[in-house]
């Protein structure tokens, strides 16, 4: 059974066509124009094991705000899509990762329902061109469009550039765990309910 999903989204600010395999290798494509974004995501999909394949055409003459926006919400779309039923997987997912001085703290919960708590300070306003308030922005909307519970805390860090690359590379180490099938589970949903 392939784990992998399109998504397309057309709106008047971005137009986004992406494919997503949770199975994948962490193989990457992407091209979202703006340059740090697709920096990160292609740290996302490495360390997640996943096949990210994206395009991107949005209103950079504005911002960077919509394309960054619109990227999280495809994501999280794909996840959704991608994992079906979620039976079978470990559901939960958490990772620590130092980039240099750095240190960022990811947990996850596959559950349905999102919830996110993201306690990041950030030095500056920007890395290179990218407005530093636009990650938290993206991993918003990819939780609340992926219904997951996400927790996002990076106890220090000096460099801007490196927070943000522990953050997505965290991230993607929890996802990896989180959308691991579990053998032990022999195909059942991980919840009490019996759905997520």
């Amino acid at each position: 059974m392939s784990r992998s999903a399109k998504i397309s989204r057309k709106t008047k600010e971005t137009h986004i066509e992406l494919t997503l395999d949770l199975d994948g290798t962490g193989k990457v494509s992407v091209a979202t124009g703006v340059g740090f974004l697709d920096h990160m995501l292609d740290h996302l999909g490495k360390h997640g094991a996943c096949d990210i394949t994206l395009t991107a055409k949005g209103d950079l003459q504005v911002d960077d705000h919509h394309t960054t926006e619109d990227v999280g919400i495809c994501l999280g779309e794909a996840l959704v899509k991608a994992l079906g039923d979620k039976a079978g997987i470990r559901r939960f997912g958490s990772a620590s990762v130092p980039m240099e001085e750095s240190l960022a703290n990811v947990a996850l919960d596959l559950s349905g329902r999102s919830a996110v708590v993201f306690n990041v300070r950030f030095c500056g306003g920007k890395v290179g061109t990218f407005d530093t308030q636009l990650v938290e922005e993206f991993f918003r909307r990819l939780a609340a469009t992926a219904a997951m519970n996400l927790h996002v805390n990076v106890p220090y860090g000096s460099n801007d550039h490196h927070v943000t690359e522990a953050i997505f590379k965290a991230f993607a180490q929890a996802l990896r765990t989180a959308k691991e099938i579990d053998p032990a589970r022999r195909g059942e949903v991980p919840s009490t309910k019996g759905t997520l």
